[in-house]
């Protein structure tokens, strides 16, 4: 499928660059023949990223073969290697956008994680807030990580501004911390937790985030949905995501897929 393939799933969020390096063009034929149309593979460092955009630049090539999806990247800072600084991610993100190939789409994933705490809380607000800027500067969407810090991740964004097209990827709060995403014009993407037994609270932000603003993704190879749930993700699941998602909503897969993937498209600017 070449870059205006249109139908089918979007996996708005893989790493298939990353945890497929022998072989991400059989995981990618795989989503393929799983209905999916489309994937942005993220970027988590300068390493990373290097291979995304160069995983999406072989999908536009043909050297991935014709039956893999549309494929764009994303660069980015993870807030695990906030420590690093985003001189190397900032510097990669120019000389890609001097090709004007389109294959580079947004930066991230970037944002604060308090669970693990790799990095220290203030250098991961740093390389967040440059991360945003640089979004901005260049007119990219921005990809957000967050995870046990939903009051710095808005003190951050509101002394920074929210890029016209932000992401809050793999979302895992509840109703209210939906309304705050929404509320600050962010999309809100899904991942497999969404099936999983002891997810109610993001069960019901699923019922009540607005189509045109939600997403599904797989985070692959993380999360895996039920039923494959232990074992390694891939961008084909998305289809279970979206299942579920679309379950919870009482509407058809089948529009389900339609409209995450339009959103999906206005999110990237694709």
């Amino acid at each position: 499928m070449g870059e205006g393939a249109a139908g089918g799933w979007f996996d708005s969020h893989c790493h298939v660059q990353e945890h497929y390096e022998s072989a991400p063009g059989d995981a990618l034929a795989r989503a393929a023949s799983a209905g999916v149309a489309g994937v942005v593979c993220v970027g988590t460092d300068a390493r990373t990223s290097a291979e995304a955009v160069a995983l999406a630049r072989a999908g536009r090539a043909g050297e991935l073969g014709s039956a893999v999806p549309a494929i764009w990247a994303t660069a980015g800072l993870h807030p695990h290697e906030a420590s690093q600084g985003t001189t190397d991610v900032a510097r990669f993100v120019t000389e890609t956008l001097e090709a004007a190939d389109g294959a580079l789409v947004a930066i991230g994933e970037c944002g604060l994680d308090y669970f693990y705490e790799h990095s220290p809380r203030p250098a991961q607000r740093q390389a967040f807030a440059e991360q945003i800027g640089l979004a901005q500067r260049h007119g990219l969407a921005l990809v957000i990580h967050a995870r046990d810090a939903w009051d710095d991740l808005f003190a951050v964004l509101g002394s920074e501004g929210v890029p016209e097209r932000t992401i809050l990827h793999c979302f895992t709060g509840g109703p209210d911390e939906a309304d705050r995403c929404l509320g600050a014009g962010l999309f809100v993407s899904f991942s497999g937790i969404v099936t999983f037994k002891n997810a109610d609270a993001l069960r019901a932000a699923a019922l009540v985030c607005p189509s045109e603003r939600l997403l599904v993704e797989t985070d692959s190879p993380f999360l895996a949905p039920v039923p494959h749930r232990g074992t390694a993700n891939e961008p084909g699941f998305v289809s279970l995501v979206g299942a579920a998602v679309a379950k919870i909503r009482g509407v058809e897969p089948a529009e389900l897929a339609r409209s995450s993937a339009a959103a999906a498209r206005r999110a990237f600017a694709l």
